[in-house]
């Protein structure tokens, strides 16, 4: 990320130079769609994401300007004063939302630039929330406590810019840790963090860009949040956390076809989650592949949020003998995940583009993953 473009940019527009503050994207080893279902996630942060220079102007509207796209935004903070950019909303929202719980906001400049592929899958917006609810809890005094300013991205999504999301993307890029992936516990909000160097291992962690444009927003995302949501009903439970294939079965003919492969899906990725810290914990990182690639067919073929590119990546990465693989994030286009041994990586990432290009006429990106850490201040 290019910081001195950032602080020439602002120099320009605004005179002087203000504070720096960034935040991450992420990456989730497993645990897909289960956050709005009260289950377990299994995300880290990684080595990209916002960085935003920013101070306070003592007015009451925002100056903001986006690196990245090259655009201005002016805005006030009623909520009448909602800017029509997209991009601009995220940060609209995040000063709304500080408000409501108390938070003081008041005007400020900032420019800001990211580095997380937009689409992929790895939550540029919640690095975008995070990044600008860290700064200003801090430029403002306001002490909203971590878990508060992961949710003040989250609403942010809700109320501004139209995604149903879970909690898990902003949790991970607030409480981002450097060497160490999070278990969050998305009903009672308890998470442990767990030691995570798949080098040492002799594995790689790397992400395939399908460059498949996804758009959660009036996607069918929200549609397998309502499913969920009527199965769990059924069960006489607030979330489909800790229902059972049993009692799923049990009310099979309670339920649509579509509904029921909707929880058939969630039930197990909850128990897949489990069984992966387990295997963390002995070092044994062929289970972990193991249930990845569980997780990409249950994801394509009950949940129906993959795609045929994403779908292709899974096979090819099986047939090189990658340990394992699966779509990541909200679906409908964005990455694989893989887990691969260290002496195939070469050869995988070969066979990949070139049978992804021909197939495709275009070549996967290639994202090597650094676990780091989430929302912070930076020194000027």
């Amino acid at each position: 990320m290019d910081k001195q473009a950032i602080s020439n940019k602002f120099a320009t527009l605004f005179g002087g130079e203000g504070e720096w503050f960034a935040s991450a994207g992420r990456i989730n080893l497993i645990g897909e769609h289960t956050d709005y279902n009260g289950g377990f996630v299994f995300p880290g942060a990684i080595d990209k994401g916002m960085v935003a220079e920013i101070r306070l102007n003592g007015t009451d509207k925002v100056r903001a300007f986006a690196l990245d796209l090259d655009e201005y935004c002016e805005f006030g903070l009623k909520e009448e004063d909602a800017p029509s950019q997209s991009w601009a909303r995220y940060i609209f929202g995040v000063c709304r939302e500080t408000e409501k719980r108390g938070g003081k906001v008041g005007g400020f400049d900032t420019v800001f630039s990211g580095d997380v592929p937009l689409g992929a899958g790895m939550s540029s917006s919640a690095a975008l929330e995070s990044a600008f609810a860290f700064a200003l809890n801090e430029l403002f005094g306001n002490g909203i406590d971590k878990f508060e300013l992961a949710r003040i991205g989250q609403s942010t999504e809700h109320n501004y810019c139209g995604v149903n999301c879970g909690i898990m993307d902003q949790f991970a890029s607030v409480f981002g840790k450097k060497g160490n992936l999070m278990r969050l516990d998305c009903r009672s909000m308890e998470f442990e963090y767990f030691p995570f160097d798949p080098a040492q291992y002799g594995y790689k962690l790397v992400l395939l860009n399908s460059c498949v444009k996804h758009e959660l927003v009036g996607s069918p995302y929200n549609d397998r949040r309502a499913s969920c949501e009527r199965v769990a009903k059924v069960l006489g439970q607030e979330f489909l956390r800790g229902a059972t294939m049993d009692q799923l079965e049990a009310i099979k003919d309670q339920i649509s076809e579509e509904d029921y492969m909707r929880a058939r899906y969630v039930i197990g990725e909850e128990q897949r989650v489990l069984d992966v810290c387990d295997a963390l914990k002995a070092g044994d990182y062929e289970t972990v592949g193991a249930r990845m690639y569980e997780t990409h067919w249950g994801m394509s073929k009950d949940y129906e949020v993959s795609c045929e590119e994403l779908d292709f990546l899974a096979t090819v990465a099986k047939e090189c003998g990658v340990s394992g693989s699966r779509i990541m994030g909200g679906g409908f286009g964005g990455c694989t995940i893989n887990l691969v041994k260290a002496e195939l990586y070469d050869s995988f990432i070969a066979t990949a583009k070139a049978k992804f290009a021909e197939k495709y006429g275009h070549e996967p990106i290639v994202i090597d993953v650094v676990i780091s850490d989430g929302a912070r201040r930076l020194e000027a």
